[in-house]
């Protein structure tokens, strides 16, 4: 999953947080941290050019602060080292889509079958009004 980036290492750019996760985990939610939370500086980052920042700022906005940081949370495992792990994963996937090209659409048109079956339709509609105006 790491190599879908250039082969690029963001990890020097990242910072950690760990917190009590919430959640099944019994006596062990209590006492350990293990919620990791990921912050990732875009606007600082050197691995990245302009054009990419501002790609992943549009493209991932519901999930960036007003610092133009990227927030990505994990808190499924119960171990603090396999969610970090999560964590990890979560923000390469999400640059690596963040960063494709859309595809471009081609426009099509409807089939003359489809065309002919809606006019039929609009048709038997039309004519049940019809029938039940009154004379």
């Amino acid at each position: 999953m790491h190599n879908s980036i250039n082969n690029r290492n963001f990890e020097s750019e990242f910072s950690f947080t760990a917190s009590r996760s919430s959640g099944p985990g019994g006596q062990n939610v209590n006492k350990v941290n293990t919620k990791v939370e990921l912050r990732f500086d875009i606007a600082r980052s050197t691995l990245l050019s302009n054009q990419e920042k501002h790609k992943i700022i549009t493209r991932l906005k519901t999930r960036i602060t007003n610092n133009d940081e990227l927030i990505i949370t994990a808190q499924d495992e119960r171990s603090q080292l396999k969610n970090k792990e999560k964590a990890i994963d979560k923000f390469y996937q999400l640059l690596s889509m963040a960063l494709q090209n859309p595809k471009k659409r081609k426009p099509t048109k409807p089939s003359k079958s489809s065309v002919e079956k809606r006019l039929n339709q609009k048709k038997q509609h039309a004519q049940k009004k019809m029938l039940r105006k009154k004379l």
